[in-house]
């Protein structure tokens, strides 16, 4: 007698569709991400670059545009920019996404309008990068309005160049990502924080715990994951810094290339047709994007254990 075959559960059988709805995802990142990341890796190692009407290689170099790279203290001066802007304008964007995520998501205030508000504080987002920067540029230009409003409530007597000036320029770059992102970052720690169980903030009342310790002893912990998403995907946003103070600079980085970023280094070397730089400097912020964001994520979690 032949033994009856073993019907397939229904699961195993309609596992098929999971792949299928997977193959655009699969053909979208092979196309725009991996075969890019492929090639770029690969073009790192040539000399490939226009010098007028002339094309010089592509040649095999090796590690000679690496080299170049480490050897030219531009490199760390672009870094140590990049970095500067970025912790000026997370670290008001965290401080004021947890203060209005506890606002928001506390029961016993009963604030109302919230819809409207959380609203108001995500609209930012939804602007074009470059258009909050044509705006600021034309804010705080030294024939702007806000000088103007400066000097006729005497609080100044000429107009002040904020684009002159190597921390305002910074403060002006670093709050406007600021005010595009702190809605975002309110929306996730406010999620965070509706899912934690509300019988330990009871528990803590009946302890007679203060809002404060409630605060730092219950919520900041619980939302630790959550905390460390938004610092990784922001330590990687503010390592791709590139339209804001590109265009409120005009690409050059002014004042003494104080506000010149990464990318915005890269971009030159991108419009000089210079490929082979370009690609071993992608390849340098892939590698420190990596190594910060593992090293944050390390971090955090030998803290929760």
């Amino acid at each position: 007698m032949k033994s009856a075959k073993p019907k397939r559960g229904k699961v195993v059988s309609y596992n098929k569709w999971g792949y299928i709805f997977l193959i655009p995802f699969v053909v979208v990142y092979l196309v725009f991400q991996l075969i890019p990341m492929v090639t770029t890796i690969y073009n790192s190692f040539f000399e490939n670059y226009r010098s007028g009407l002339i094309q010089v290689g592509p040649t095999f170099i090796g590690l000679d545009n690496f080299i170049k790279i480490f050897s030219n203290a531009d490199i760390w001066i672009y870094a140590k920019n990049t970095l500067i802007m970025w912790v000026l304008g997370f670290v008001p964007q965290i401080i004021v996404s947890l203060l209005l995520g506890s606002w928001f998501s506390n029961p016993s205030l009963r604030l109302k309008g919230q819809r409207f508000f959380k609203t108001v504080i995500y609209l930012p987002n939804l602007i074009m990068a470059s258009a909050f920067a044509m705006l600021f540029f034309t804010l705080f230009s030294d024939g702007g309005p806000i000088n103007s409003i400066l000097i006729q409530m005497g609080i100044l007597d000429t107009p002040f160049s904020f684009l002159s000036n190597v921390w305002s320029t910074r403060i002006l770059v670093a709050f406007m990502n600021f005010i595009m992102w702190f809605g975002n970052t309110t929306i996730l720690l406010m999620a965070g924080m509706m899912g934690i169980d509300t019988a330990l903030f009871e528990a803590a009342e009946v302890d007679g715990a203060t809002s404060t310790q409630v605060f730092f002893k219950i919520t900041l912990p619980l939302l630790r994951p959550i905390l460390v998403y938004v610092m990784i995907t922001s330590l990687i946003g503010g390592l791709q810094m590139f339209d804001v103070p590109q265009i409120l600079t005009n690409g050059t980085g002014d004042p003494v290339r104080s506000s010149m970023t990464l990318i915005m280094y890269l971009n030159k070397h991108l419009y000089s047709k210079n490929f082979g730089m370009a690609g071993a400097l992608s390849v340098i912020l892939f590698i420190i994007t990596g190594a910060l964001s593992l090293l944050v994520y390390n971090f955090s979690n030998k803290k929760e254990k």
